[in-house]
């Protein structure tokens, strides 16, 4: 068994002290489980919250990526003021969201962002991907299925 610096300063301090020597209890172990994936996220967030039609918005506008393979935020590729994985536009939204305390560059903030606007504009901020999520322009169910097994 070797002795580290530690446990000799330990002993030194006991020895001068007369107090007996004591190790420090060793630093606790943290397992987490496995992250989720953008998609799971996005499906329990809005799944809990009984809103498919934001996981099939999710899929349409970002295919389930808040960032680039080199970890900056995904950007649309029609408006690359369009970010993360709800799409949220910076133009428009990025004051109102840093002053309601949401980061439309995390996935968090971006998610949360999206459900405000909901909230308050339903699917209307995601007007321009419409063709790829309106029930009334293609057959919803079999989105919502494909958005759940991609």
């Amino acid at each position: 068994m070797s002795l580290t610096a530690a446990t000799i300063a330990l002993a030194i301090s006991a020895a001068f002290s007369g107090a007996p020597a004591t190790m420090p209890a060793p630093a606790p172990v943290i397992v987490s489980a496995p992250p989720q994936t953008v998609k799971q996220y996005i499906q329990d967030y809005f799944g809990d919250k009984n809103e498919p039609i934001m996981v099939v918005i999710a899929n349409c506008e970002s295919h389930f990526r808040q960032f680039e393979s080199d970890g900056t935020v995904y950007r649309g590729e029609q408006n690359h003021e369009d970010v993360g994985v709800m799409q949220i536009n910076e133009h428009y939204h990025l004051k109102q969201a840093q002053a309601l305390g949401y980061d439309l560059y995390s996935e968090e903030g971006n998610v949360a962002y999206a459900q405000y606007l909901f909230e308050k504009q339903g699917t209307a901020p995601w007007s321009s991907s419409a063709g790829c999520w309106d029930k009334s322009k293609s057959n919803s169910k079999s989105d919502l299925a494909l958005a759940n097994t991609k």
